[in-house]
């Protein structure tokens, strides 16, 4: 008689646990019932499907360098944050100046394997510190993807591009470098943070 009582308890037990589960699982799902979040700037993605550059805190209007390309495209360096994860992210504008649409060179991928299989991307892009003689390349995820903005194809005459990329942070003690990137002219930028 107390075998059966047991399997009736277990039972009971198990059905218990389900249903506590479900309910703690429907209300972790549950939105809050308002609509007044804001959307999280750092995982929005542009048109082309690449991220888009997230607003940074100290993001001058002015840019800290212009870097002409061909078919009048220029990228504008708007901001280089160093945060405390030991990074620095470069955020940026691509403009089209020219009269017509400008397709991407995929040389601005770089020419590494690993990085060109993930497609078009700003991933040949480095910052140079000269004083130190060391070059820092764009960094990767787990999955060799480009911490960039990807899928970037062309940009329409008149339209302007936001991009991202991010490296390892040089020293503490290292605020200017020179960004380059395949095709574009390179320039002096101050890092800040």
């Amino acid at each position: 008689m107390s075998m059966r009582f047991t399997a009736k308890a277990r039972r009971g037990m198990v059905a218990m646990t389900l249903a506590v589960g479900l309910a703690v699982g429907v209300a972790g799902c549950g939105g809050g019932g308002t609509d007044d979040k804001k959307p999280d700037a750092s995982a929005s993605t542009s048109k082309s499907g690449g991220s888009q550059a997230s607003p940074q805190e100290g993001q001058s209007a002015q840019p800290l360098a212009e870097l002409r390309g061909p078919d009048g495209l220029m990228l504008q360096v708007m901001s280089a944050q160093r945060d405390a994860g030991g990074f620095v992210t470069i955020n940026a504008q691509l403009k089209n100046d020219g009269s017509k649409d400008a397709v991407l060179s995929s040389q601005l991928t770089g020419n590494e394997t690993e990085i060109m299989k993930n497609g078009q991307s700003f991933g040949g892009a480095t910052l140079v510190d000269s004083k130190a003689r060391k070059r820092y390349y764009v960094l990767r995820d787990t999955d060799g993807r480009p911490l960039t903005t990807i899928g970037v194809q062309s940009v329409r005459a008149g339209d302007t591009v936001p991009v991202f990329m991010q490296f390892p942070a040089p020293p503490a003690g290292t605020t200017e470098v020179s960004f380059q990137l395949p095709t574009f002219a390179s320039a002096p930028i101050k890092i800040s943070g």
